[in-house]
């Protein structure tokens, strides 16, 4: 039988990989065309939110101490600057091919990870804060990472709905 511990981690892992195949299927189902629109009038164009996620993924190689970042270079476009039809940004089929590769590279990595490490501290907290915040760990962190992409998947399903074809 598992320990509470291993039912959490597996619990986790099993709402990032539901996201992330979510989000993979809705991908699928996006036009390059309906990822320039804007979910709704004055907010982010799907190819930002698809760039901001990838961005952000791409970042927990860094912050649960996983490895060296894939792709650093999206950061200045997806995360330090808001959504700007003028900025210079890779294109769709790049950012589809990156997506697919940082959460294939995460995936890898979340898959050696032992209970006891995903318990461990990420590298944005102190040793001293950690010590008196344990709860501020890897796992919080994929947690929180599942929800951020919950909530932009929602934001991309819109483009969907604009175009007359829910899923």
């Amino acid at each position: 039988m598992k320990q509470p511990q291993e039912l959490l981690i597996k619990s986790a892992l099993d709402t990032w990989y539901s996201q992330v195949s979510s989000v993979d299927k809705l991908l699928e189902t996006l036009t390059d065309a309906q990822l320039q629109k804007e979910v709704s009038p004055n907010k982010n164009r799907g190819i930002y939110l698809l760039g901001h996620l990838v961005a952000v993924h791409d970042r927990l190689l860094s912050l649960l101490n996983l490895g060296t970042r894939l792709h650093p270079e999206l950061d200045e476009a997806f995360i330090t600057n808001p959504d700007n039809a003028a900025a210079i940004m890779p294109s769709l089929p790049d950012l589809r091919y990156y997506w697919k590769e940082v959460n294939d590279a995460l995936a890898e990595h979340f898959n050696k990870l032992t209970p006891d490490e995903w318990f461990q501290k990420h590298n944005s907290v102190s040793e001293e804060d950690f010590a008196k915040e344990p709860h501020r760990n890897r796992l919080a962190v994929l947690i929180n990472r599942a929800t951020h992409l919950s909530y932009h998947s929602g934001q991309l399903v819109l483009l969907k709905m604009a175009s007359g074809k829910v899923l």
